[in-house]
């Protein structure tokens, strides 16, 4: 068994479910009902589980949902990520890699191997989809979904969703994001998943197909615009 090792300035409430071999930095703080797998870095100055900054939800209180934190996650000082208060769950995923001074709002999820840059702002019921990558200083709007493996630019508002395997920078068009596909191993599927993000064709590879799948369902739910 692999002890955690928390700073005793960190505060952790009495609803927090800690896994094995988890790092907790000088004055972070988690409350709320928080579930925590093994093998995290979080803080320092970090804050997880406080209460939704939503309009209609202003005072402060507890109530019974929660966030879901899994393994291997490095989430940097000064981060800050919300209960939900619409949906079940806040969740950030595996292998995620928040940077400094991200704000990750009410409902929000993060999938595996996201990451997300220093100080964006992910607003409520937003979902980042495995692999893909929020620039630094992003803006995302509510109920956005950034597909797999795609990037938003760098100081952008990502005001519609984005497609898998695309690059949304403003004012341009969409181009592939060769970055990812090398980095995944999807160069093999590269001219199926150009005529996917230039033309929306559709792929025929299974294992391309399905990714999309899961981005329309998200997108369907939803009902926002897609880039």
């Amino acid at each position: 068994m692999r002890k955690n090792s928390i700073h005793p300035t960190a505060i952790i409430g009495k609803d927090v479910e800690l896994g094995e071999g988890n790092t907790i930095l000088p004055y972070t703080i988690i409350e709320g009902k928080v579930r925590i797998g093994n093998g995290n870095v979080i803080g320092p100055h970090v804050i997880v589980g406080c209460p939704a900054t939503d309009t209609k939800h202003v005072d402060l209180k507890f109530d019974d949902s929660g966030v879901i934190i899994g393994n291997n996650n490095v989430i940097r000082e000064f981060s800050l990520i919300e209960q939900p208060c619409y949906e079940e769950y806040t969740i950030v995923g595996d292998d995620v890699f928040i940077m400094q001074g991200v704000h990750v709002s009410h409902d929000v999820h993060l999938k595996d191997k996201a990451v997300i840059t220093n100080t964006s702002v992910l607003a409520g019921i937003v979902k980042v989809l495995e692999g893909a990558n929020i620039a630094m200083a992003c803006t995302v709007n509510q109920y956005t979904v950034v597909g797999q493996y795609s990037i938003v630019a760098t100081n952008a508002a990502c005001m519609k969703n984005v497609k898998p395997f695309s690059r949304y920078i403003p004012g341009k068009p969409l181009s592939v994001n060769k970055y990812a596909l090398q980095k995944y191993g999807f160069m093999g599927y590269y001219d199926e998943i150009e005529r996917y993000v230039l033309e929306n064709v559709e792929p025929k590879s299974a294992i391309i197909k399905d990714i999309i799948n899961e981005f329309d369902g998200w997108v369907n739910k939803y009902g926002h615009q897609t880039y």
